[in-house]
């Protein structure tokens, strides 16, 4: 028998396509259901949260500006890399929830299958939620929708990557932005899905995924001038008020959530894609 010592991972964060270490330089233990070690994941820091917030917006104009076709291909082969790499996926998920083999499994699988359901809904929304309006005159009149900007994520706490597929996936199907904050206590299927992101088509910056506590990091979320919208899922609920609070001094859009997390595994609507839309209605007269 061997006695060789295994090498301790410390993960890093997932910041405009790259992989930073914390500016604090906190890491904290990442234990398994059983209380077991499994890692060292990086602790964000305000720091941290404003480049990731930066590292957004910059990729913004261009990921919003993609043809919905072209944003739904890069979101495809997101769902074919974690295909590649779910039996990484259902051993992380069973570790970090408790879950035996098979179960996880299923997990992943409806994970993967709810990636592939956001991304056949790129090239459709304009047609099922835009309207040529009926006017009384010489013009055209189209309602259109437009990707909100900038939005920050506070994942479920409890679902580490049904509940993360489900936050994400329909805020980069509608053209916007991310930054995430994953579950503090069930980080790993998270940094994994980073590294999906990674080697996947997706740019640099269209989604950033950080470690670290929602209590700390959400607050700057909510207070950041430019991020547009905040979804508290992973938020306590008796910390969301507060949030709300601070997202009203800049006019952000806050989600409204339930109190407990939603059973991931229903059958998927296209309510969360609609939070994460402008509607803008365009005038244009008649042609002679």
């Amino acid at each position: 028998m061997s006695d060789r010592i295994s090498v301790a991972k410390t993960y890093k964060l997932y910041i405009g396509g790259k992989f930073p270490r914390s500016e604090s330089g906190r890491v904290y233990p990442v234990t398994d259901a059983k209380g077991k070690f499994l890692a060292n994941a990086a602790h964000a820091s305000r720091k941290d949260v404003r480049d990731a917030v930066v590292a957004a917006r910059k990729a913004f104009p261009g990921w919003s500006a993609a043809t919905a076709y072209n944003r739904g291909q890069v979101l495809y082969r997101v769902a074919e890399v974690l295909e590649g790499r779910r039996d990484q996926f259902a051993a992380e998920v069973s570790a970090s929830e408790g879950l035996g083999g098979r179960k996880a499994e299923s997990i992943v699988d409806a994970a993967i299958d709810r990636w592939v359901w956001y991304a056949g809904w790129t090239d459709k929304i304009a047609t099922v939620l835009g309207a040529a309006n009926p006017v009384a005159g010489p013009y055209f009149s189209f309602t259109v929708p437009e990707p909100t900007g900038v939005v920050g994520i506070l994942a479920p706490q409890g679902s580490s990557l049904l509940g993360l597929v489900e936050v994400l996936a329909p805020v980069l199907a509608t053209g916007s932005t991310a930054v995430v904050v994953s579950s503090a206590e069930r980080p790993l299927p998270a940094i994994t899905l980073s590294e999906v992101l990674a080697t996947s088509d997706v740019p640099g910056g269209v989604a950033n995924i950080l470690t670290g506590r929602a209590s700390e990091l959400g607050s700057w979320l909510a207070s950041h001038g430019d991020v547009n919208a905040l979804d508290p899922t992973g938020a306590a609920p008796a910390d969301r008020p507060g949030l709300a609070r601070e997202a009203a001094n800049t006019v952000k859009r806050v989600l409204t959530v339930p109190e407990a997390e939603p059973d991931w595994t229903a059958a998927p609507d296209l309510t969360r894609l609609r939070r994460y839309l402008e509607a803008k209605t365009v005038w244009h007269p008649l042609g002679v």
